[in-house]
Parts: structure tokens; sequence; C-alpha cells
């Protein structure tokens, strides 16, 4: 009873001992530490088969004759298996590297922490995917709906998906939103259709919004406010608002983010994202339309509007450019916080609500595109509902929560780009591209130049409709493997969706002609002849005490070279990254030659007759040699994957 307990112990003492041994050995042999979970496993892999292997090997030890052995032999071949099973070890854990890489699979504590949300997610997502069939969109989901042709079938199929988007929760009613002021991109049967999810979103009730002023402001809505109407004044997906009277006698709007949606939203854009990528996948129009950028955009853009910080500091920075005819709110910093937002109330009527006035859309195109080129801080979602006309005439820019931000020399690029357009100067255009996207090592320039050409012969001519036109520039710029950079991205998103907003406040509107005018008065000012003399005064200025060192940098040349004492050193490999680079490839190139060499010699030396006997009937000296150098190959060879499978940092 006692020898019971005492012989269960040693033997865990003994496993935590080989598990030890056999972790050390295999991480020092192969250079690269690797995690306890991995090491386990590799470990009672490793023990499940040697025992096959060395089996049958220690039987032919047991048939041989003891009293004939010199002794030393079977030590030999003692550390000849236990380099065997530790080979063994190290090719399980090779072999795991490589169908398992590190961070592929997530650990037990990751594990067991996301566990509620995964499973919260699947809830989720199986909601957003009854939702979905419910309203006959199942089909569309996996890439095998069918093409609609007929504007009937065009106007059900749109009030399906508007009515899913609504039923869906916060997240997919802002992207209808978004996708409704896209007519670059939906028929207009949709664009119509998602246009209604601007204004009929269903508010939330007092008794939940109450809650969440009181934690944020830190104190009841009375004392706060001189006066507070509790009915919202506008729902929208994300917030909404309610018009109140500060102390001071300020009319102000107050902008309430609704009660649970962050995390509704984060697993709402997780199948966003997924959906977007799987439509991708499988569908023709996915990939035309680039659907898995267009939702890592969406996501960025409605990640940064659920804090109310950032679209306060937005409004200031807007607000800090020379003003023009576009009012913007000012925030009340006292009174923002994450899930609130105190602004100056601007008394007008939503857009829609307006009539046509061809003057009002021209100065909103105005005053983007200075925030854009001038500026350097732009609304990025300037949709319809984001707008209003004031009651004192002009317009109103509301919902700074994605604002784009671009330096000097974008904007410089982008001004070249614009001017080149109004020219309709390809070379130029193509140039000016290639400063705005970073250009690749190889590009098909003059292909690029000709689609260029075509591009704005299809979309600049008079009297041509500009619906398509970013669509179109998109598909080029893919198709020439440019990357486009987020900030540029930001813009040409901003552009289609105020596209859409233009035709909406004055049909007909051209945005192309209306921006290549803006380029022809605004942006060749630039290169008057007043500002092209302040700007070359500029640059002599930077580059005076360059030209005062040249004469004698100069003269010194010329003197070393008259003398013979002119020479050039230069430096290979100065950089310790390129050093470290030159020496992994060394290693391993000496590693694989040096594995080939010990194999080869192995194989050579076990199929060598006679030598000294090391274990009589059974192994003699150049066998066991042989077998040894097979080992030594084995390892090195490992040890050469495994910096293939996870290379160095």
């Amino acid at each position: 009873m006692i020898e019971s307990p005492l012989l269960i112990i040693s033997g865990t003492l003994s496993f935590a001992a080989v598990v030890a041994v056999l972790a050390i050995a295999a991480q020092r042999l192969l250079g690269v530490r690797f995690g306890l979970v991995r090491i386990l496993v590799a470990t009672v892999v490793t023990l499940g088969l040697a025992g096959p292997v060395l089996i049958p090997v220690l039987s032919v030890f047991r048939s041989t004759d003891p009293e004939r052995d010199p002794g030393t032999g079977p030590l030999w071949v003692v550390f000849l298996l236990m380099m065997v099973v530790a080979l063994i070890m190290m090719v399980v854990l090779v072999i795991a590297e490589a169908l398992v890489p590190p961070g592929s699979v997530p650990g037990p504590v990751e594990f067991f922490r996301s566990l509620r949300g995964r499973l919260s997610r699947g809830r989720r997502y199986s909601q957003i995917t009854r939702i979905a069939v419910r309203h006959g969109l199942g089909p569309y989901l996996r890439g095998r709906g069918d093409r609609v042709d007929d504007r009937g079938g065009r106007v059900r199929l749109a009030r399906s998906l508007r009515e899913a988007l609504d039923e869906g929760g916060v997240t997919f009613v802002k992207l209808g939103q978004v996708l409704s002021t896209r007519r670059d991109l939906l028929p207009a049967e949709f664009v119509e259709e998602l246009g209604s999810l601007q204004d009929k979103v269903t508010p939330a009730p007092w008794s939940e919004i109450e809650p969440v002023l009181l934690a944020e402001l830190g104190a009841p809505v009375d004392e706060v406010f001189a006066a507070f109407d509790r009915v919202p004044l506008a729902a929208a997906s994300i917030a909404q608002a309610y018009t109140a009277r500060l102390p001071g006698g300020e009319d102000v709007v107050v902008k309430v983010q609704r009660p649970g949606i962050r995390s509704v939203v984060a697993k709402d854009l997780d199948i966003v994202a997924r959906l977007a990528a799987t439509l991708e996948t499988r569908t023709r129009w996915g990939r035309s339309l680039g659907l898995r950028d267009l939702a890592e955009g969406f996501a960025v853009a409605l990640r940064e509007e659920l804090d109310f910080r950032i679209e306060a500091a937005n409004m200031a920075a807007v607000a800090a450019a020379p003003p023009g005819p576009i009012v913007y709110p000012v925030p009340y910093p006292r009174h923002c916080t994450e899930r609130v937002l105190v602004m100056q109330r601007l008394e007008g009527k939503p857009l829609a609500q307006a009539p046509a006035d061809p003057a009002l859309a021209r100065d909103l195109l105005d005053c983007l595109l200075r925030q854009i080129l001038v500026d350097g801080v732009f609304h990025a979602d300037p949709h319809p509902g984001n707008i209003m006309v004031l009651t004192g005439g002009g317009l109103g820019l509301l919902d700074f929560g994605s604002v784009g931000r671009l330096d000097g020399a974008m904007r410089s690029a982008l001004q070249r780009f614009l001017l080149a357009m109004n020219r309709q100067d390809p070379l130029a255009v193509t140039d000016a591209l290639l400063e705005v996207v970073p250009r690749p090592e190889e590009i098909d320039e003059a292909g690029l130049q000709r689609a260029l050409g075509q591009f704005m012969a299809r979309h600049l001519g008079p009297g041509l409709n500009s619906v398509a036109m970013f669509t179109d520039l998109f598909r080029i710029i893919s198709t020439y493997g440019l990357s486009v950079p987020p900030e540029v991205a930001a813009v040409f998103r901003a552009l289609a969706t105020l596209e859409g907003t233009l035709v909406r406040l004055a049909p007909g509107f051209n945005l192309v002609d209306e921006a290549r005018a803006f380029a022809g008065a605004h942006l060749a000012s630039a290169l008057q002849s007043g500002t092209l003399k302040e700007s070359l005064l500029q640059e002599a200025a930077a580059l005076l005490p360059m030209v005062r060192r040249l004469p004698r940098r100069l003269e010194r040349i010329a003197s070393a070279a008259e003398h013979g004492r002119l020479s050039v050193n230069v430096r290979l490999l100065a950089d310790e990254r390129d050093r470290r680079f030159v020496t992994g490839l060394l290693h391993q190139v000496v590693l694989t030659v040096l594995g080939a060499t010990s194999g080869l010699m192995g194989v050579l030396l076990i199929g060598t007759p006679g030598g000294p006997v090391v274990l009589p009937q059974v192994m003699r000296l150049y066998e066991l040699i042989g077998y040894n150098l097979l080992v030594i190959s084995v390892i090195l060879v490992l040890r050469v994957l495994i910096l293939v499978f996870r290379p160095r940092e």
C-alpha cells in the first residue's frame, strides 16, 4: 500500500525529467524556443512513436552474448538510441511548425477567454443570416442569386435589402446609409430605397437614454442644463439628438450614443468583414466592387464615430480653417464625453426637405474641395443626413465623427492631379497619380497613361455623366497594381458620397465640371507670378547654406584629383540589418552543406565492410559512426527547415 504511491510519484518525476531533457535538447539543437503546450504535445507523440522504433532494436541487443561484449560498445549504442528519441521529437516539432505555425491557433488561455465572445458572435451571425433569408436574400449571400434586369424586380430586391438592413440593427442601418449615397456602385432603385434609412430610424426610449447621460455627465440632466427636451430632435443609427439650453442661455444640441451599441457594433463589423470577404471571393460583382476594402474603410470610420471626443476634436479642427459659405456647429468641450456630445444648435431643415438649389450645391462642393486640397482636414462622410439647409440661408455641415487628414505633400500631389485632369493631359495625370499612390517597382507606365487618357475621354467630355467615374478610376488603379493609401481612399469615398448628395440637392449637377472650374479658379492661382516668386524665394533661402559650402567642397575635390589623392570609400553591409541577413543566409548554407556531407559520409560508412567490432553479431565501428553521422545530418537539416518555417527577427 505504501509502495504504490511512491511508484506513482517516482514515475511522475521520471516522466517530468524526460520531458525536461527532451525539451531542452530539442530547443538547443534546433536553436528555437517553443511554447509549453507545443513541447508537451510533441513529447507525448514522441513517447508514442519511440516504442515501435526502439523495441525491435533493443530485441537485437538482447540476443547478443553479454560475455563477448567489449564493454564500451553498448554505451555508444545507448547514446545513439537517445539521440534517435530526441531526433523523433525534433521531427515532430518541425512538422508541427510547418503545419501549425505559432500564432495560428490560440493558446488555451486565449481560447477560453474568447470562447464567450465567439459564441456571442455566432449567435449574432445566425441572427443576421436568418434575417437575410427571411427577406429573400439567402441566394445572393451564397453568390447564386438571379440577375434582376427589370425595374420592378430591382425595386422589390432593393426593398428587401432595406428591410433586412433596418432589422439588422445599428451597424447595418449605417451601412445602408453609406450605400444610399453611392450612385457609382448601385442602381438608382437601390439608392432611392436605401435613402429612407437616413431619417427613418426608430428612436430609443428616454428610459434607456437617461442612464447614459447620468453616467457620462456625472449629474442629472436638470442640474447640467437649464432646459432639456426629452423628445428627440432626430434619431440616427448610432446616436440621437435632443435640444437643450445651457445655464448661460446658449441653445445647444445634445447628441447621445445609443446604449449598448458598442458590443453589437464589434460583432456586426466582424460579420460585415467576413461577409465582404466571402462575396468578393465567390461573386464577380463583389470582386469588381472591391468589397473587402470597402468593408475595411467602413469599419474604420464607424469605430471612430463611436467616440464623441474624436468628433469634438474634429469639429474644432475643421472650424479652425478660414470661414466660408458653410456653417459648422461649435462644440462645448466641457460637456463632451465619450458618449455625449454637446454642440451649438443650428436652425434649419433637413436637406431632403429643401428645394433644388444649384448655388448651394456649388458652395458645398467648393467647401469640401477646399477642405481637401487647401486645408488638409475634410469631412469624410457628407451624405444628405449630415447636411441641413439653414433658416437664414446657406448650409450647415453636421456629424464630424469621420474626418480625413492630408499632409502638405499629399495635398500638393492631389492639386497637380486635379489641374492635370482639368487640362486633360494624360502624361501629367499619370505623373500626378504616381505621386498620390505608392509607386510599385514594376509598372506599365505607358499602358497606365493610355488607360487614364481613355478614362478622361469617357468621363470628362462635355455633357457626359460622371456617376461611374470613381468606380472606373478604382478599376484602373487595381488593374495596374497600384495601392491607394487610406487617406486618399477616404478622399475618393468622400467625393463619391458627395456626388449623391449633390444630385439630391440639385438634380443634374455635374461634379466633374464644377471640380474643373474650382481647379481653374482657385488652384491655378498658386501658379501666379506673385505666389511663384514667393515660393522661389523660400526655396532659395533653404538652399543658401548648401550653396555657400559648395565652392569649398568642389575646390577640395579638384585639389585631391590634381595630386592623385582622390579616392572613393564604399562601405558594404554598413547596415546592421544587412549584416544580420547575410550572416543568417550563410549560416543556412553552411548547415545545409554540412548536413548533406554528413549524410553522404554516413551512408558510405554504413556500407563499408570491416572495422573493429563494437557489438558482436550486431554492429561494427564503421556502422556505428555512420549511424551517428546520419543522426547529425538529420539534425542539421531539421535546423535549416525550422529556420525556413520560422524566420528569425
